[in-house]
């Protein structure tokens, strides 16, 4: 599945350089996750690196995007060749 960041978010800027495949952008009010990019950082860490540094908590799974861990290797083989 695909991360997203909830309102909760405080725009403190540390979850957009650790992410990997560049998903995660600075919206109109809080950062947002580009769900097709997003690969939960399969591929790259054992654990989605945005969620070990918010310091609010506020990434959650995305339950409008469900994937397996297989889909999310899929995706993360098609971002390296592109």
């Amino acid at each position: 599945m695909a991360l997203y960041i909830t309102d909760e978010c405080i725009n403190c800027d540390v979850c957009e350089p650790e992410c990997p495949n560049d998903a995660i952008f600075e919206g109109e009010e809080i950062y947002q996750i580009r769900w097709q990019q997003c690969t939960e950082c399969v591929g790259h860490f054992d654990v989605p690196q945005c969620v070990e540094v918010c310091p609010v908590d506020c990434i959650l799974i995305d339950p409008e995007h469900k994937e397996t861990k297989q889909q999310l290797e899929l995706k993360y083989k098609a971002l390296m060749k592109g």
